[in-house]
């Protein structure tokens, strides 16, 4: 069956699903594989289940009723998600980074909804089948598309751009991430790089954080660049919330941390220009709440706990640290979780956030698991988030500042529970 008869088939059944536990009555089941699953086997459960269709790559299971046979499930994903793309003449904005992507999208997206029907990446389905599942989830009453991209190889990004077809781009930032896959720093400023790249081949426009010299150098050649910088804006406190001030507008955000501010400036600058009223970015900015372990502040007791537990990388861990360092108060907790597909500079990235926090003055420090636990200090260690939260729970604070911070494989959430 080619692209389009499948198309038709979408037509008639446009909810596309990956996970059996996740499926919808008349949902498309992809039945996907990789080096550990192969959900071809499940294609019987799906339909039994519900679903509409279930598309294989695997002739052994095309004897059962309602299954489409494919050379490859994931490729026909990617090129489905494609002609479905080439069904749009609205703004596609395609955002990517090493921080604060997620953050940054879903503030675009409240911006933008004000005044559009604008559908966008749910929670973070930024990878190879995140993204067409996006793409596939767009309804023909869009007017605006934003699309998140992660990546942890060079590569990613390019293909993404391939079938996202992106008309806009944002890279909110360059950091030392997923190292292990792209091998170095310049290896993920040439990863992240990717979209624009696109975006120069195709006549594209940027959205450039211009306080970094870096992104000036990587938009080089783009004929269309929407500069947004810290200078358009005056930044009235950061704790406990941002709050800042730009082009008479005052905004007091539920956002922690003033590392958030290139965030708030990103959905502005792409506000006002898509010509969003003064007033609804405002309101769209203020109504935010951040959610998912995401620079959430929590209050128990008498204590704040600022939970930024769902990812961390050096330059992450870093600016959050840097910013809790800047609260006044006098009783303060670090509770740090390691960090991720950090390869051969792993031991070294944690010895310099460790050694970042020994400049300081705290209440007390846990590091909690991974390469934390090669590093060389006086502070107080724990296998894993479990055992933290034991020790946690053991302790009577008082008036307290936490951050609870880590990469998502050592749930640091778990601190809390």
């Amino acid at each position: 069956m080619n692209i389009i008869e499948l198309y038709e088939i979408y037509k008639q059944y446009p909810s596309v699903q990956t996970d059996t536990r996740k499926l919808k009555q008349d949902d498309l089941f992809f039945a996907l594989k990789g080096p550990n699953f192969n959900a071809n086997a499940l294609a019987e459960t799906a339909l039994d289940s519900g679903a509409a269709y279930a598309i294989i790559d695997d002739a052994h299971y095309q004897h059962i009723n309602n299954t489409i046979l494919v050379e490859d499930v994931l490729d026909t994903l990617q090129q489905l998600a494609l002609y479905h793309r080439n069904q749009f003449d609205v703004p596609f904005i395609a955002i990517t980074g090493s921080n604060g992507k997620t953050t940054t999208k879903e503030l675009i997206h409240a911006v933008l909804s004000t005044t559009y029907k604008t559908y966008t990446t749910s929670g973070n389905l930024n990878n190879h089948i995140g993204v067409p599942l996006t793409i596939l989830g767009i309804k023909h009453d869009a007017e605006m598309a934003v699309i998140e991209m992660g990546a942890n190889h060079t590569g990613e990004i390019a293909s993404y751009c391939l079938y996202t077809l992106p008309d806009y781009g944002l890279v909110t930032n360059v950091g030392r991430a997923h190292l292990e896959g792209f091998g170095s720093y310049e290896g993920v400023k040439k990863g992240k790089g990717e979209l624009f790249d696109f975006l120069r081949a195709n006549d594209g426009t940027a959205f450039v954080m211009w306080d970094y010299e870096y992104l000036q150098g990587m938009t080089a050649g783009i004929e269309r660049i929407i500069k947004y910088e810290t200078k358009e804006g005056t930044l009235i406190r950061s704790e406990p919330f941002l709050k800042l001030q730009i082009d008479g507008l005052s905004i007091n955000t539920n956002l922690v941390g003033s590392y958030n501010l290139p965030n708030v400036l990103a959905a502005v600058a792409i506000g006002k220009f898509f010509k969003v009223k003064d007033e609804l970015i405002k309101r769209a900015l203020e109504s935010y709440v951040p959610g998912n372990s995401r620079s959430q502040l929590i209050e128990i007791g008498s204590n704040k706990i600022i939970l930024d537990a769902y990812n961390a990388n050096p330059s992450s861990m870093r600016a959050a640290i840097e910013n809790f360092v800047k609260i006044p108060s006098e009783s303060k907790v670090l509770m740090l979780g390691a960090m991720a597909e950090l390869g051969n500079e792993s031991v070294n990235e944690h010895q310099e956030i460790v050694d970042l926090i020994k400049k300081h003055t705290w209440k007390e420090v846990i590091l909690v698991g991974g390469d934390f636990l090669k590093t060389s200090s006086s502070f107080e260690t724990f296998n894993s988030a479990l055992e933290a939260g034991e020790w946690f729970k053991r302790q009577s604070f008082e008036n307290t500042y936490f951050l609870v911070k880590g990469s998502r494989s050592t749930q640091m959430e778990k601190v809390l529970s």
